[in-house]
């Protein structure tokens, strides 16, 4: 397997990344008509922990870390490391001694579509991850592969300086060229939660807010008293 390493790619602005943070993955995923998100079979090591970063892209082979050493020189302030495999793996493809490198370059955070180790390490020096797998199964370095090109994980193609924004939901992809955009329409979502969240604390009922009851009679859907039910059953 050959591969090309791709040095200074476009990248999200800064400021609209560290806009986006503010928001969930489920807000921003919703803000985007419900796309971008990773399967949740990609899941955090830790909990309680929002990050958001511009993707810097590694394509390995399975069970061979190689292109992550060549990722790291790659990597700068504001990014995160996503990598993935040209078919399923779960070895533990990356560990402490990674994320020491990738911490010392300012990088916030790893998604890894295939196995990670040293799991209580990572959170004792708060380099979070999302992975798909969790292994102490080692591997080699001896096969080629990319650095920053585009690669496709549970659908969603993740280009090189597209922000990744990852929670405790999961992980949602946002285009560069959409960032800014997001972010409004993520703060308009957030508004109007405010709203709903308002009013459910002085016991509005969603069927009312959202005009539910008018659906659920189009639908069929019936209300009985517990004994009309009993006695329809028997």
């Amino acid at each position: 397997m050959s591969g090309v390493i791709v040095t200074n790619p476009p990248k999200a602005d800064a400021k609209d990344v560290d806009a986006l943070a503010q928001y969930g993955v489920a807000t921003v995923s919703e803000a985007m008509g419900r796309t971008g998100l990773l399967e949740p079979g990609i899941r955090p090591i830790q909990q309680g922990v929002r990050v958001a970063g511009t993707a810097v892209t590694v394509l390995s082979w399975p069970g061979d870390n190689l292109m992550i050493h060549a990722a790291v020189e790659q990597c700068g302030e504001g990014d995160i490391l996503v990598v993935t495999t040209t078919s399923p793996s779960t070895d533990g493809m990356f560990g402490e001694l990674f994320a020491t490198a990738l911490q010392r370059r300012g990088v916030r955070g790893l998604v890894i579509n295939a196995g990670i180790r040293d799991t209580q390490e990572l959170r004792e020096m708060n380099f979070p991850a999302w992975s798909r797998a969790v292994s102490a199964q080692g591997t080699v370095k001896a096969t080629g592969g990319s650095v920053n090109v585009p690669v496709a994980v549970d659908g969603q193609v993740i280009r090189p300086g597209d922000v990744i924004l990852a929670d405790d939901d999961g992980v949602v992809v946002v285009p560069r060229e959409r960032v800014r955009a997001t972010v409004e329409a993520s703060e308009a979502r957030e508004a109007k939660e405010a709203k709903a969240r308002a009013a459910f604390i002085e016991g509005e009922l969603g069927l009312d807010r959202y005009g539910l009851r008018e659906t659920l009679k189009r639908l069929g859907v019936e209300y009985r008293t517990y004994e009309e039910y009993a006695e329809e059953r028997s």
